[in-house]
C-alpha cells in the first residue's frame, strides 16, 4: 500500500491541504516541548498523553510509585490550560466524595446540591485503584456520558471533561483491580518506567519538578483545544486504512491471541488516536504508521492474552500487529 493511496486525492476528493494541520502541529510541538522540559527522557509517553487528550479521551498512567505519574498528570492539566481537581483515591472514598451531595440549608429551607470535584474540566484521579469498586463505579457514567446522576437528577459535566488517572501495579499493597468496564473507558494506558541514566542525572541535578509544574503556563485554552480536536476529527482515513483497522479487530477476535476480542468501541478509540497522531505529525491524512504508533497503548488494557501465553498484553498486541499484513 502506498502513501498516495491514503490521501483524499486518491479517494476521489480534493488534494490534501497541509496548511491547517501544520499550523496545528506547530502549536502541538510547542506543547510537547513544554511538557518534555518537565518530564525528561519520556518523549514517547508525553506524545501519547497529548494524543489521548487531543483525541478527546481519558488517560490511565500505570507504574510503580515515584516515577512521575502524578507530575505528568499535573503538567498535562496546566499545559492544556484547563481547570482541574485532584482527588486522592483511598479505600474509604465514597461516590458522594466525587460527585457531590445535597445538603439541607436552613436559610433556604431546602436541600442544596454541592458539586463534588468531578465537576471540573480535568479530574486527576490519583492512585485510582486504591479506591473500592463502589467508588470507581461512580466514574463510569461520567467518563462515557460526560454527566452524573445524583440525587435523582442528571447533571452535565464541563466541556471538555477529561479523567487523567494514575494507578499502581496490582501487586502493590492496598490496590484493587479496575473493572473491565472502566478500563474500556480509558482511551489509552501508558507506563513511564524508570529514566535512563542521563535523564536521571538531569532530574537529580536540576530544579524540583514540583516547582517546574507550578510555574507552567497554559500553552492552550479551551477554544484552541476544541479547534485542535476538530482538526483531528477531520483527518482523512482512506478505505485501505479502514481495512487495516478492521483486520486488527478481526485478529483480536480470532481466539488465537486473546480471550475476548476488541469491541467496536475499542475500534473507534483506535481510530480517534490514529487521527490525533497524524495531526501531531502535521498531516491531514492517516497512514498505517499512525495506527502502529498508538495501537499498543490504545488496546492492550482491554485485552487478556490466551492462557497468558507467557507474554504481557502489550507484548501480545505487538505480536498480533506483526502478524497482520498491511492490506
Amino acid at each position: 500500500m502506498k502513501i498516495a493511496d491514503l490521501t483524499p486525492l486518491a479517494a476521489g476528493g480534493a488534494a490534501p491541504t497541509r496548511g491547517l494541520p501544520l499550523a496545528d502541529a506547530d502549536v502541538l510541538a510547542g506543547l510537547l516541548a513544554q511538557l518534555n522540559a518537565v518530564i525528561v527522557g519520556k518523549a514517547e509517553q508525553v506524545r501519547d498523553s497529548v494524543v489521548c487528550l487531543v483525541a478527546g479521551g481519558h488517560l490511565l498512567i500505570e507504574d510503580v510509585p515515584g516515577v512521575g505519574k502524578t507530575t505528568l498528570a499535573h503538567a498535562l492539566a496546566k499545559s492544556f490550560g484547563l481547570g482541574f481537581s485532584r482527588v486522592q483515591f483511598t479505600s474509604d472514598l465514597m461516590p458522594s466524595d466525587l460527585c457531590g451531595v445535597a445538603v439541607f440549608e436552613r436559610a433556604k429551607d431546602a436541600f442544596v446540591f454541592h458539586q463534588g470535584p468531578i465537576f471540573s474540566q480535568v479530574l486527576l484521579a490519583d492512585e485510582i485503584n486504591r479506591a473500592s469498586p463502589k467508588a470507581q463505579s461512580a466514574l463510569l457514567e461520567a467518563m462515557e456520558e460526560r454527566q452524573v446522576s445524583v440525587e435523582g437528577e442528571t447533571r452535565a459535566l464541563p466541556d471538555p471533561f477529561f479523567v487523567i488517572a494514575t494507578q499502581n501495579p496490582f501487586d502493590q499493597l492496598g490496590t484493587y483491580a479496575l473493572p473491565e468496564s472502566q478500563l474500556d473507558r480509558f482511551l489509552m494506558r501508558i507506563s513511564l518506567g524508570y529514566p535512563d541514566a542521563a535523564s536521571e542525572r538531569q532530574l537529580l541535578a536540576g530544579q524540583d519538578r514540583r516547582d517546574l509544574v507550578r510555574d507552567l503556563q497554559g500553552a492552550l485554552n479551551v477554544q484552541r483545544l476544541k479547534q485542535l480536536q476538530a482538526s483531528a476529527n477531520a483527518v482523512h482515513v482512506a478505505d485501505p486504512l479502514l481495512d487495516y483497522v478492521q483486520a486488527l479487530l478481526a485478529a483480536s477476535r480470532s481466539g488465537q491471541w486473546f480471550v475476548q476480542g476488541l469491541s467496536p468501541r475499542a475500534g473507534l478509540a483506535l481510530l480517534r488516536a490514529t487521527k490525533a497522531h497524524a495531526l501531531i505529525a502535521g498531516r491531514n491524512y492517516a497512514v498505517p504508521e499512525d495506527v502502529q504508533a498508538v495501537v499498543v497503548q490504545t488496546v492492550s488494557h482491554r485485552l487478556v492474552p490466551v492462557g497468558q501465553a507467557g507474554r504481557s498484553a502489550p507484548e501480545q498486541v505487538r505480536a498480533m500487529v506483526a502478524a497482520v499484513p498491511l492490506p
